[in-house]
């Protein structure tokens, strides 16, 4: 199904991201419903931040004034409006027509998706966050449902697996809000504990200078260890399931882990510019996330 133009620059941005979305050895009918499924969240996440296509097509297929595409309020609750009827009709937006069918075919609920938006309408009302448990909250609407979703398209979701999924896409949040501190802030928005700022007695404008102060990094760096015990925690995911699936899973566990070593190899100075992993880092980090898998298999 094409989608048109706006939303192929959305599904575009799949390979920019930390870990694999739908890679190739995934049964043509995964591959479909989790880009089916990214797109819905990239396009969430782009409209609260911003980013949407310029032209206004996205406004107009949600039934909005491209004049007032800059009210990010309007847009969510306009695509809330047009995710329900994904459920109870026929959607407007051609990314939400494209989701439909994976909604019928896997049984999916609405819950993942609305928190997606609620995340993103958190974003517009709330740029600090008090305590690491104010983040981890956050991250149950921002991040936590994808992995859910992941789940459920797959059809080996349990209470054991959404527990330890959770911990690996909270984990994932977190690094990705690592690697893009000055970028957050660009948008008016820390996600850094305000409680950890000050016990490592960083201030706003610190997070503003060009590099990253010896106080900076030793923050970063204990939000990296944090990132990696939720990773340490969800692990256990990839040895609970078989086949390709596997292989999927060590690929989002893998790419957390690769970002973190990127960050650890950049001094944890994450002010210049986001670190990222070569390819050649992610694979070995698959390995490595197999062959633990096995062993506590």
């Amino acid at each position: 199904m094409r989608t048109g133009s706006s939303s192929r620059t959305t599904l575009d941005k799949a390979t920019e991201e930390n870990f694999p979305v739908a890679p190739f050895f995934l049964p043509r009918a995964w591959r479909d419903d989790l880009m089916a499924v990214y797109g819905y969240a990239r396009l969430v996440d782009d409209i609260g931040d911003g980013d949407l296509a310029p032209g206004g097509a996205d406004a107009r297929h949600l039934g909005v004034d491209p004049a007032e595409a800059d009210d990010r309020l309007l847009l969510l609750d306009a695509f809330e409006t047009d995710l329900r009827r994904v459920f109870e009709g026929t959607p407007h937006h051609p990314l939400l027509k494209a989701l439909q069918p994976t909604v019928r075919r896997r049984s999916l609920t609405p819950e993942p998706f609305l928190g997606l938006i609620a995340a993103n309408r958190q974003d517009q009302q709330v740029r600090r966050y008090g305590t690491y448990e104010e983040l981890v909250a956050y991250c149950e609407l921002s991040a936590n449902p994808v992995g859910r979703l992941v789940l459920a398209i797959t059809g080996t979701a349990s209470p054991e697996r959404v527990r330890r999924s959770d911990a690996v896409c909270t984990a994932l949040q977190i690094v990705e809000h690592l690697q893009d501190v000055k970028e957050d802030l660009g948008r008016d928005r820390i996600y850094l504990p305000a409680e950890d700022m000050a016990r490592f007695h960083v201030t706003e404008a610190d997070l503003a200078a060009p590099r990253g102060s010896a106080s900076v990094r030793a923050l970063v760096a204990f939000e990296a260890e944090r990132a990696g015990s939720l990773l340490n925690e969800g692990t256990p995911l990839v040895g609970s399931v078989h086949g390709r699936l596997k292989l999927l899973l060590a690929g989002f566990v893998a790419g957390g882990r690769a970002a973190l070593d990127a960050v650890a190899a950049a001094g944890h100075d994450v002010l210049p510019g986001p670190p990222k992993p070569t390819k050649a880092r992610l694979m070995r980090e698959v390995g490595a996330v197999l062959r633990r898998a096995r062993r506590e298999g």
